[in-house]
């Protein structure tokens, strides 16, 4: 089973959407999936400032940076194996 580590910010009064589409994506695809959850603004930016990004949630796949939520999606359908067509539509 592939392993993710998941960095996702869940402030008081704020929850990242891309970070719980990101956690929620990952579980479909059947990741063991190592989650960080950033709770205060000072943490996030922190840790945003220490891996030179701008936003959250920040994804690695099997110790590779894979990037964020759209950045996921691509790398996913990339791994995936592309059906032959035998014909053009």
């Amino acid at each position: 089973m592939p392993k993710a580590v998941l960095y996702r910010m869940d402030l008081p009064n704020y929850t990242c959407g891309y970070g719980t589409a990101a956690r929620d994506l990952l579980k479909r695809e059947k990741f063991e999936i190592e989650e960080h959850v950033l709770r205060t603004r000072r943490e996030t930016d922190a840790f945003k400032d220490k891996h030179h990004i701008t936003t959250t949630p920040l994804i690695f796949i099997d110790g590779v940076k894979i990037g964020g939520f759209t950045d996921l999606k691509k790398h996913l359908n990339a791994q995936k194996p592309q059906k032959k067509r035998f014909w053009k539509r």
